[in-house]
């Protein structure tokens, strides 16, 4: 695994862990349920490998990690077409690249469940 990937997921892990703590304080977490979307830049393999690391010694060790991930999409300005964006090249069909990005940025913990 790429160094500089792991530590850029190293440290969103860790700012997760920090929120769900900050909201769960010392009950026992089994379940992190995460929104991270496709447009994010973030590799979900690194982010469940560093969760692992992140968790430890607290109470979400052992938690399982859901990642959901969203495509991205797009409107363009040009066209006014929708449409999806499987990558981070925001580029219209019809050859545009003035294009809003409508979602595939999200980067959320929906829900945990604890013990």
């Amino acid at each position: 695994m790429d160094a500089g990937v792991t530590m850029h997921e190293l440290a969103i892990t860790q700012s997760v862990v920090e929120t769900v703590l900050r909201h769960t304080g010392t009950q026992r977490v089994t379940l992190v349920r995460l929104q991270v979307g496709r447009l994010t830049g973030v590799v979900p393999e690194a982010m469940e490998f560093c969760f692992e690391l992140a968790t430890e010694g607290t109470p979400l060790h052992g938690a399982t990690l859901e990642i959901e991930r969203p495509v991205g999409h797009a409107r363009c300005r040009t066209c006014q077409d929708d449409f999806d964006l499987p990558d981070l090249i925001a580029l219209c069909p019809c050859g545009s690249a003035d294009v809003e990005i409508v979602n595939g940025r999200e980067l959320q913990v929906l829900s945990v469940d604890v013990a």
